[in-house]
């Protein structure tokens, strides 16, 4: 399953919520506002680190949403891939079902 998360981790607590129902071999695609909580360093590193090493979930972060808040791709939390629209596209494809998390 893909799950897409747009609020920020320190507006809401989507990413919270997604992370914890995220099964192995699920993906997580981070897209908008959710993208901050990619920056190494953030308070939900913890949560991150343990979906992606503990759980098997793979997290992306959506590039152009990146760059539009000033985060830079070396700024991101190791693990995280960070894909462009047609990386979304693909994220797409390859999963059966979809999940957004508001």
């Amino acid at each position: 399953m893909l799950h897409i998360v747009n609020k920020s981790p320190f507006e809401r607590n989507a990413l919270k919520s997604c992370l914890a129902h995220a099964l192995a071999g699920d993906s997580v695609l981070l897209i908008e506002d959710a993208v901050i909580g990619a920056v190494s360093g953030s308070s939900i590193v913890t949560e991150l680190q343990q979906a992606i090493n503990g759980n098997a979930v793979k997290i992306y972060a959506l590039s152009p949403d990146l760059a539009a808040r000033g985060v830079k791709a070396e700024r991101v939390l190791e693990g995280i891939q960070v894909v462009d629209y047609a990386g979304f596209v693909d994220l797409t494809v390859a999963n059966e079902k979809t999940q957004s998390w508001l």
